[in-house]
């Protein structure tokens, strides 16, 4: 006699819970039928994994790689899963894929290399800068996300700066022109002369100097000369008042003047 639909499902829930059972003793005491096991649970859900990767598969990424991906985050789920707590596995083993999926994704995002401390930060900052407008009825300034996130307000400033290493433009990005009416790409300026070559010795002496700052003082200076941030929106995100911004602004460019002068 056939067995139905439920009972097949019962058997393979079933089936998987004595496989635990049975890795969690080899796990302390046969190394190869831990191994064997584990990779018996690893086949015996492959299509788990790709059930949730073809979810993604529509980002740009081969679904290949997103197999391997959330292969990566199984085997997490394996090595991890406690039979004791009554969970089915493939209940605890979805989110954790889907979890490595999505990291591999945010990784892959950055255009430069971030620590992940800084990634999951300028996260938490959108979401935080998000909840705390329609809370507060204002944009939180870099104190309000600091003491709403735990961090320092340093942090915040550095993890929103580096935000903007998220994306690489593509060579095919439209360049817009002064009064220039026919479209220009970056792939068009490959190969010219950079004008800015001839201050390239000037520049690195001056990152050199800017060794000798505070972190404060380095913050101040890229957003008041890189971003052209007013003083007085510094003043806000660092909570501090537009003078005091003004005095570390004069006192961090007077050491720079003092260390160039020094070459």
């Amino acid at each position: 006699m056939s067995l139905s639909v439920d009972e097949e499902e019962r058997w393979d829930r079933q089936r998987t819970r004595e496989a635990f059972a049975q890795f969690g003793i080899a796990r302390d005491s046969n190394l190869a039928d831990y191994e064997r096991l584990r990779a018996e649970l690893v086949v015996a859900h492959l299509n788990l994994v790709r059930y949730l990767a073809v979810k993604f598969a529509n980002r740009g990424e081969a679904l290949d790689d997103l197999i391997q991906v959330g292969t990566v985050g199984l085997l997490k789920a394996i090595d991890r899963f406690d039979l004791e707590r009554g969970v089915e596995f493939t209940t605890y083993a979805t989110p954790t894929i889907v979890g490595e999926i999505k990291r591999y994704f945010r990784d892959k995002g950055w255009a430069v290399k971030v620590p992940r401390r800084l990634q999951e930060l300028n996260l938490s900052v959108n979401r935080a800068i998000e909840s705390l407008t329609v809370k507060l009825g204002h944009s939180p300034t870099a104190a309000e996300l600091a003491a709403h996130l735990h961090a320092t307000e340093e942090e915040i400033l550095e993890a929103q700066e580096l935000g903007q290493a998220y994306n690489l433009l593509s060579l095919d990005t439209e360049v817009a022109g002064d009064g220039d009416k026919n479209s220009q790409t970056l792939a068009d300026y490959i190969g010219r002369n950079d004008p800015q070559l001839a201050n390239l010795e000037d520049r690195a002496n001056l990152e050199r100097a800017f060794e000798v700052l505070t972190r404060r003082e380095r913050i101040i200076l890229f957003l008041r000369f890189y971003e052209s941030v007013s003083q007085t929106e510094i003043a806000k995100r660092l909570n501090v008042s537009q003078m005091h911004v003004s005095r570390l602004q004069q006192k961090a460019l007077e050491k720079l003047r003092n260390v160039l002068l020094e070459r």
